[in-house]
């Protein structure tokens, strides 16, 4: 059993009653969930207990204690590539997701840091999926707004391996898929495919054609979410075994991103040091289905 948690939201618009607001933005759970909750007195409107029929102001805190539960079984087990004082880098099992969320708290990425590591500031700069594997960039906080500016730019170099549905026609081709939130059952909204979505780009190499597969390597200048399942998806090559994404990169039924089962390896990753400002590559070799 973990240790419990505790969700905050900060509530934007005036009128809703605090039951609606729970089952309209966490569909995870019904009305009646929530409202055992409420009875419980496990939901909190600025710091006092509340009930499901309060009105709720704009700028007002609600908090959800969630009780000590037991987590679903992760690998755990994770790899320093590189540390000094200002920027660390991991290497993550495929699996194991990297903040808190979708039920895991104690089973991340983070929490296993902060426990290997007592004392170390850094966070995460790049957000690698729970079913992603490979090269995990942190920093400590004034190091991370450099490496952000650095992928803000497209300076900072990401190159990945993935397992794709399919022939692409060509060797080499770019995608330029716009990526922005839609609806979603469960979560509300979701990353996908959108014509109103931001600007996004993925250079694609094919390495081998398999019989019903093909393996290839994949670099992106930008860094939106889910980048590289919902580019792959949209030109109708997605990742092979991908439970979300499909036809045209958009999301399939009920599964939400945490959800694994596809074939994806962070493999290259350059950037300047924030303090030294000399150009690091670090690679990470992929698992044996993608070599």
């Amino acid at each position: 059993m973990n240790q419990g948690w505790t969700y905050r939201d900060q509530v934007d618009e005036t009128g809703q009653t605090v039951l609606d607001f729970f089952t309209q933005r966490y569909r995870h759970s019904t009305q009646l969930e929530w409202q055992a909750r409420l009875t419980g007195g496990l939901i909190h409107l600025d710091g006092q207990p509340t009930t499901g029929t309060t009105r709720l102001k704009a700028g007002q805190v609600l908090t959800y204690h969630r009780p000590p539960w037991q987590e679903p079984p992760v690998p755990l087990d994770f790899t320093l590539v590189y540390q000094d004082p200002w920027v660390w880098v991991v290497a993550k099992p495929n699996g194991l997701p990297v903040l808190p969320g979708g039920g895991f708290v104690e089973h991340t990425l983070l929490h296993q840091l902060q426990v290997r590591y007592p004392d170390c500031t850094v966070r995460p700069v790049l957000r690698l999926g729970r079913g992603t594997s490979g090269l995990l960039l942190l920093a400590t906080p004034p190091a991370r707004a450099h490496l952000s500016q650095q992928l803000r730019e497209g300076k900072l170099f990401k190159s990945y391996r993935a397992l794709v549905t399919g022939h692409p026609p060509a060797d080499q081709f770019s995608i330029a898929t716009p990526i922005g939130l839609v609806p979603h059952p469960l979560l509300g909204q979701i990353w996908a495919n959108t014509p109103t979505g931001r600007a996004a780009l993925s250079h694609c190499q094919v390495l081998r054609r398999n019989p019903t597969t093909s393996l290839l390597s994949v670099q992106i200048p930008t860094g939106r979410p889910h980048q590289i399942r919902i580019h792959l998806a949209s030109v109708g090559h997605p990742l092979w075994h991908d439970p979300l994404y499909g036809p045209e990169g958009q999301p399939s039924g009920e599964n939400v991103p945490g959800d694994t089962g596809y074939l994806l390896h962070a493999e290259h990753l350059g950037f300047e040091h924030p303090h030294s400002g000399a150009w690091l590559a670090l690679t990470c070799p992929p698992p044996e289905p993608l070599q």
